[in-house]
């Protein structure tokens, strides 16, 4: 651990010497040169604002930032874009749509870290993976389905709408994420306090007692290799090349799609055709469940057999989540890691997954934003490197609390505190642009997706 933060530390040294040294080369001494514009972009007239990269009290601060929201946002599963983009914007001057790009980078980053590091782990009570990759395959492919629908409505919608459903949105799930981390925190009290009692009312030595709820402190070598693995042991290749199928499949028909007249009979066919892909593959995972072919362990009173019901809420929540991922631009980690938790799924595991399915989902935005030249390639390279170093560490952090006080709920209240922290700063920035367009009395309704 101590190297890692070490090696960090110095990396992020050197590419701050880096981008001083650049900015004292090419940098003049207008004020106006702090920023150049980029007219890229699907909407004309439009003006990417892209600063200079360059060492000052703005890339000291977003890169705090940075690393706050990258470690909190991993631990919770929802990567942190909702503290990325404000940061973007008010702290170092991007404009807002070069801000989402870049903060898709920073999550990709962020989970991609995550998700090498819960690879080595195993179940917390369970010998099996981390990741639940039968709940990553039912459910990821209709969430990127719900983004492609939710992409097109944010363009349909008012910024004021969105800000207003984003705020509401984000505060229900922190308050329900709050309160089931207190009833598992109690839950973990009584379980640590029979444990407890259990001790003093036999004669047998600490050796003999297994406490099942969570994995014990880290002194506890077998348990500590049951709850490790190699991370090929804990890939499950069959399940994973499937997922890989759909991102490449969604991200050919999504590159084919920029290149068409928007509203034209090959946008809406090429639009069309990822229902089979996405819906397909998560049917085919459903009817396996359903069927008891197929089992979520990790969801022990229905992992042999899925009721309809539970698979019907399960699909509907995972494609609201997308239409919300894509018409908020944040990821579906905010509402998929929650519902996990409400699953009954432990918080190790439920962040896991989600984490998983967030990098696929967020790597296509981000393959799509660089073809299309959406955001500085040195300065999301930067920003990309600090939130993956931060969440690698963030992870570590987080593994060795749990495991020290054994209490997973600590989980639960972290992702509750970030979008708490998302919505106050997405509504604040949300809010403070509503009320410009107020006072300079612009249109304020629905937009024209075919203008």
């Amino acid at each position: 651990m101590r190297n890692v933060v070490l090696f960090s530390f110095i990396l992020l040294f050197v590419l701050l010497i880096f981008c001083a040294n650049r900015t004292t080369k090419n940098e003049s001494s207008s004020l106006q040169s702090l920023y150049h514009h980029a007219k890229v972009t699907s909407h004309p007239g439009y003006e990417h604002i892209w600063p200079n990269i360059e060492f000052g009290w703005e890339i000291i601060v977003g890169t705090l930032i940075g690393v706050f929201g990258a470690s909190f946002g991993s631990v919770g599963g929802v990567g942190g874009g909702g503290i990325f983009v404000p940061m973007l914007i008010l702290i170092i001057g991007f404009d807002a749509k070069s801000a989402t790009a870049i903060s898709k980078c920073m999550v990709t980053g962020a989970a991609i870290s995550t998700v090498f590091f819960n690879l080595k782990l195993r179940h917390p009570t369970l010998d099996i993976p981390m990741i639940d990759y039968d709940l990553v395959l039912l459910n990821q492919p209709v969430i990127i389905l719900g983004i492609s629908i939710g992409v097109v409505l944010s363009v349909v919608f008012a910024d004021w709408m969105i800000t207003v459903l984003l705020i509401i949105i984000f505060i229900v799930t922190s308050v329900k994420a709050f309160i089931k981390g207190l009833d598992t925190w109690k839950k973990e009290t009584i379980v640590k306090e029979e444990f407890v009692k259990h001790l003093e009312s036999t004669a047998t030595s600490s050796e003999d007692v297994e406490y099942k709820y969570l994995p014990s402190c880290p002194d506890d070598e077998p348990q500590k290799k049951i709850n490790q693995g190699t991370i090929l042991s804990n890939i499950q290749w069959k399940k994973f090349g499937l997922l890989c199928f759909v991102w490449i499949a969604v991200l050919l028909l999504q590159i084919a799609k920029n290149y068409t007249a928007t509203c034209s009979i090959k946008y809406w066919l090429l639009t069309l055709l990822q229902i089979p892909v996405t819906v397909g593959v998560s049917m085919y995972q459903a009817i396996g469940l359903y069927q008891g072919k197929k089992i979520t362990v990790s969801k022990q009173d229905h992992g042999t057999h899925w009721p309809l019901h539970l698979l019907i809420v399960s699909l509907s929540c995972a494609l609201l989540a997308g239409i919300l991922g894509g018409l908020l631009g944040v990821g579906s980690g905010f509402v998929m890691g929650p519902l996990f938790i409400e699953f009954g799924i432990a918080p190790q595991v439920a962040s896991a997954t989600a984490t998983l399915g967030m990098t696929f989902t967020a790597s296509i935005s981000v393959a799509q934003y660089f073809l299309l030249n959406r955001f500085p390639v040195p300065y999301a390279l930067y920003l990309t490197i600090v939130a993956t170093i931060a969440a690698y560490i963030g992870q570590k952090i987080i593994d060795r609390l749990v495991n020290i006080f054994q209490r997973a709920s600590l989980i639960i209240f972290v992702l509750s505190f970030t979008i708490l922290v998302s919505a106050i700063a997405l509504g604040g920035v949300g809010i403070s642009h509503m009320i410009e367009k107020i006072q300079r009395n612009e249109y304020m309704g629905f937009e024209d997706l075919c203008y």
